[in-house]
């Protein structure tokens, strides 16, 4: 009779203590959370708590187990790369230490070349010919980007010139000589344009008769229609 009731009072007690064990997901310790493989964390119960609650290559953020970040900055990643949402990705602004795209990108005393920074070199000043298209006195872009480069020069170096124009020999010497007259001129106009002083260039013509290759070819007549630019 005595068994009986202690084996009573035993169950009563078990059912008490079953009674009183909180609801999913709710928790008082990691127990009461085993049955879904999780822990008690702050009264409930969550996935992980710890890095250490979850399986290789995951970490527990925000109590989940999520797989681990290939980084968490652009420290992390390779040259040329940077870290985006956990990932090293390929950073499409690197620009290989050395590469340009203007001369800005380059440190000082370097310009770019051809997307290679490249210590300046001193430009050297040379005072070739102005080629001119065939009965035209109108710079052509190739000639003015000369220019460009001359002007710089011309007013570095403080240099006087004489811009001896010229034509090659079809069409009437009196039409030639007024064409390398305009073909002189149009150059001072643009050398002034650039900063050049008008009193440091004296623009003449010769027409036809000073050719610069004997010929009646394309090639003759091509080398003839320029601009020559003399230092005085």
């Amino acid at each position: 009779m005595m068994n009986r009731r202690l084996w009573l009072v035993a169950v009563g007690m078990s059912a008490l203590v079953a009674a009183c064990k909180p609801t999913y997901p709710k928790c008082e310790n990691d127990e009461h959370c085993t049955e879904k493989g999780e822990v008690c964390v702050q009264g409930m119960c969550r996935e992980c708590a710890t890095d250490a609650n979850c399986k290789a290559g995951f970490v527990c953020d925000m109590n989940k187990c999520v797989p681990k970040p290939e980084c968490t900055d652009d420290g992390q990643c390779g040259t040329g790369s940077k870290c985006s949402h956990g990932k090293c990705m390929v950073d499409p602004n690197f620009k290989k230490p050395g590469t340009c795209a203007v001369n800005d990108d380059c440190p000082s005393g370097q310009e770019c070349v051809a997307g290679t920074c490249a210590v300046k070199t001193a430009k050297v000043c040379t005072y070739e010919p102005i080629h001119f298209d065939f009965n035209e006195s109108k710079l052509t872009i190739e000639g003015q980007q000369m220019l460009a480069t001359l002007a710089e020069c011309i007013k570095k170096e403080g240099v006087k010139l004489r811009l001896e124009g010229h034509a090659d020999d079809r069409g009437t010497e009196e039409y030639n000589l007024q064409l390398s007259n305009r073909r002189a001129e149009s150059v001072k106009k643009y050398l002034v344009t650039l900063g050049v002083k008008d009193g440091d260039l004296d623009p003449i013509g010769y027409g036809e008769n000073r050719p610069a290759q004997q010929g009646a070819n394309e090639a003759a007549w091509a080398a003839n229609r320029r601009v020559e630019l003399v230092k005085k």
